[in-house]
């Protein structure tokens, strides 16, 4: 099972362990308010903070996009709506109004809405989730009110408050922790296509710099035919200069700004440096690397050689780091008329998911790189055990870009 699914597969368990216990407090509720006859009176008593229960639901229970404004506002009315119910309970009961205390204030209801100040922290809008959660915590304080003002009920609602002022902490932290992830995620895609735009400057300025010398010779040696040839060597040392000068712009662009303006760039390392980096592998490695190759790889567009490095480089590395047990990893480059294939497959230890191998930071920067050049990639435990991290890269694509 892969990461995304084991993720919602918790968050399934997680939503059926909910609606589980918040239909155990709801059966409770009723049978308190319903011990004994006492009309028209217990019946209201019974039904609207039932109501209110019922209405939580689609607040806590479902998963909310980053940012939601609806999520807040909904929370806001359906607080205010609840602190409303307790000032009329408490008033009319104080008054003489005729309506007796309740047996319970409403502990699905309490419950639903402490769900909703944890949604609410987690999910909401900035602006508007802090008022929404204190509204929220107002509500599940003054909710034991609605039986009685002794001390006891006094206390219930102070323990209410802290429990909705944890389910707000654990709410925000869970923010906290994932904004930080998708910063490093976000920075961790820059660099990725910082360094590709590095190694696709350091070849075109090979070839390019190649065409602005050879047209600058040119032009010495065609002094038999001046009006046929000077022209278009023109054309093409300009067009090689202002194709040099575009590159260094973009590299410029998406370099870190404080970097020296001629700061050395990272040299580049294709598919023909595979076999030294397997033979470094094994020199710092227990588990022995084996290469395989099948088809020619020369002649391959520089992203995809580049690229296909890259993705050879992150397997053996999540190998060392996550796989001591490993006996053996397999490296297969194959090449197809229209697509280079790469897979890294160890043997270690089966049961572990793409969480178990660190952050994943690497796997996301190496993803944006591979979905760049149209391509695809998967990493996860194989069919027979261990771990595999499969790329294919097209070729006509890629040779087309």
């Amino acid at each position: 099972m892969s990461a995304p699914d084991l993720r919602r597969l918790w968050v399934r368990l997680a939503q059926a362990a909910g609606l589980v216990a918040f239909g155990l407090l709801a059966l409770f509720d009723f049978g308190a308010s319903t011990a004994d006859d006492r009309g028209i009176a217990a019946l209201l008593l019974l039904l609207v903070p039932m109501g209110l229960a019922v209405a939580t639901v689609p607040l806590w229970l479902p998963v909310h996009r980053p940012g939601s404004r609806r999520l807040p506002v909904a929370a806001l009315a359906l607080a205010t709506a609840s602190l409303a119910v307790t000032a009329g309970v408490v008033l009319l009961s104080v008054g003489g109004g005729g309506i007796l205390p309740a047996r319970t204030w409403g502990l699905a209801e309490s419950a639903g809405l402490i769900g909703v100040v944890f949604v609410v922290s987690r999910w909401g809008a900035p602006r508007l989730a802090p008022w929404a959660a204190v509204a929220a915590g107002l509500a599940v304080a003054a909710m034991p009110l609605r039986v009685g003002t002794e001390n006891l009920l006094v206390i219930f609602g102070l323990l209410q408050v802290l429990a909705a002022a944890g389910a707000a902490g654990v709410g925000l932290y869970l923010r906290i922790m994932a904004a930080g992830r998708e910063r490093a995620i976000a920075l961790v895609r820059a660099e990725q296509r910082a360094e590709f735009a590095r190694d696709l400057h350091d070849f075109i300025a090979h070839h390019v710099t190649g065409i602005v010398v050879q047209a600058q010779g040119a032009r010495f040696v065609a002094e038999q035919d001046p009006q046929r040839v000077i022209v278009a060597l023109e054309q093409i040392e300009r067009a090689g200069a202002e194709t040099m000068a575009s590159m260094r712009r973009m590299v410029g662009i998406l370099r870190n700004p404080n970097a020296p303006p001629d700061a050395p760039l990272a040299p580049l390392a294709g598919v023909s440096e595979l076999e030294p980096l397997v033979t470094g592998f094994n020199g710092a490695a227990n588990v022995p690397a084996r290469l395989h190759v099948d088809g020619d790889l020369n002649g391959l567009p520089v992203e995809v050689s580049t690229s296909a490095y890259r993705v050879v480089m992150e397997g053996l590395t999540n190998t060392r780091q996550h796989a001591p047990d490993a006996r053996s990893v397999d490296v297969a480059v194959r090449r197809t008329p229209d697509w280079l294939l790469v897979r890294v497959a160890d043997d270690g230890a089966t049961g572990r998911t793409a969480p178990a191998r660190g952050h994943g930071f690497g796997l996301i920067g190496l993803t944006e790189r591979v979905r760049a050049l149209g391509g695809t990639i998967t990493a996860g435990p194989g069919v027979a055990g261990g771990w595999v991290l499969d790329a294919a890269f097209p070729l006509r694509t890629a040779v087309g870009r």
